[in-house]
């Protein structure tokens, strides 16, 4: 079999209706430049008979292929990402009468999540003929595009913020690929690359600004639903929120399998951002229909130093179709929530990993959380890049702009 059996039918923008063929490399949409999302004809699929032989197949994304993008099995490009485990964490203080689970994407390949969208974009990328990529980074997805980039045969350029911890910018050299160091945040590292890439032929792998990453993602929502098949699924999953990209592909994810008849209450996304950059959170608080960007962003978790999420309209409504809401924790209550997960619970945790479990005591309190929920903390990297002592000391000082 040379073919995956992909359903994909096309692309399709929810913010003009515009509709677009899928087979020829495509960014954002042609009319009003927002993100494009995939779609499949999900009508020629037993939703029933596919999830059973999902269950047959290896534990990677890749399992999921008829909703998934790449049509060619030449081009599938993996490490073997996907099938994170799910822990339990027994009592977390603060919550203790609530079930808390964590699904750790940090032992994926690359140490992140990021390796289920790049693992995605980058073979959908090989898929259409694309050479050369690029894109802005906090840091993991860099480190995974220029993992996948090197497994694919593909140049890569990884613009980072020149704080971006020195292990990663050293692993993304180590993969081979191009890094940029740019002062700021993520967001002048999007505008330092678009800039320099405008004339190169390269293609822009950015967060929802190519329409695979969110495919990548969207396994979240699939695993989250085959791993909570016995037991049933948690009330809510609580995710650290930077670019939103797995807000959106779990929404998705949900989406597509009541659309299947296999679901029919979907668990509330709640986002957690840091009290020095949270314009997600504002935006849910205020009930505003866009986010608008966050003046003087600070934080030490780089993932979620991300002012102005491109495309918010679309993390928005992944959370409130949920029934979801969003939460703000300190820097403060991250570097301890990373201590608490090393030393209470044997987890290791990146500071937005760490973040869910920040925001439980305080969710709890205000009754976003019940007694005796199912709650699953996403942790979304390995802490292994990031010195507790040295965020420690860091959190006592005036954080840099």
């Amino acid at each position: 079999m040379t073919g995956t059996g992909s359903l994909l039918r096309s692309l399709e923008c929810r913010s003009c209706g515009g509709i677009f063929p899928p087979d020829r490399p495509t960014s954002t949409c042609p009319n009003c430049h927002h993100t494009l999302l995939a779609h499949y004809a999900l009508d020629r699929l037993d939703g029933p008979a596919w999830i059973r032989a999902v269950a047959e197949r290896p534990g990677t994304i890749w399992r999921y292929r008829e909703l998934l993008p790449v049509q060619d099995l030449g081009s599938v490009t993996t490490l073997g990402e996907g099938g994170s485990p799910l822990l339990g964490l027994g009592t977390v203080p603060g919550a203790e009468d609530v079930r808390v689970s964590a699904k750790d994407d940090g032992l994926l390949p690359t140490g992140s999540f990021k390796a289920r969208g790049m693992a995605m974009a980058v073979s959908r990328a090989r898929e259409l003929g694309i050479r050369s990529l690029f894109v802005p980074s906090a840091g993991n997805a860099g480190v995974a595009m220029a993992a996948y980039s090197a497994r694919a045969g593909l140049s890569a350029r990884v613009y980072l913020p020149e704080r971006t911890p020195r292990p990663m910018k050293e692993a993304v050299r180590r993969y081979g690929a191009q890094v940029v160091e740019v002062a700021g945040t993520i967001r002048e590292a999007g505008e330092r690359a678009r800039a320099d890439e405008k004339d190169r032929g390269s293609f822009d792998m950015s967060t929802l600004r190519e329409p695979y990453r969110v495919e990548g993602k969207k396994t979240m929502g699939f695993e989250i639903f085959e791993q909570s098949r016995a037991t049933g699924l948690p009330d809510a999953i609580v995710y650290p929120a930077g670019g939103g990209t797995g807000l959106i592909g779990m929404a998705k994810a949900f989406a597509e399998l009541a659309e299947l008849g296999l679901l029919e209450v979907p668990p509330r996304l709640v986002a957690v951002q840091p009290e020095g950059c949270a314009p997600i959170v504002r935006a849910l608080r205020e009930d505003a229909s866009a986010v608008t960007p966050w003046a003087d962003p600070r934080t030490i978790a780089p993932g979620l130093l991300v002012p102005a999420p491109f495309s918010a309209e679309r993390i928005l409504e992944a959370i409130r179709s949920t029934k979801g809401t969003g939460i703000t924790v300190t820097d403060r209550e991250i570097v301890d929530a990373m201590a608490d997960l090393s030393t209470r619970h044997g987890l290791s945790a990146s500071p937005e990993a760490a973040a869910p479990y920040a925001a439980l005591p305080k969710l709890r309190a205000a009754g976003a959380i019940r007694s005796d929920e199912a709650v699953w903390l996403y942790q979304t990297g390995t802490g292994i890049p990031f010195s507790i002592d040295e965020l420690d000391r860091t959190v006592g000082r005036t954080l840099p702009t």
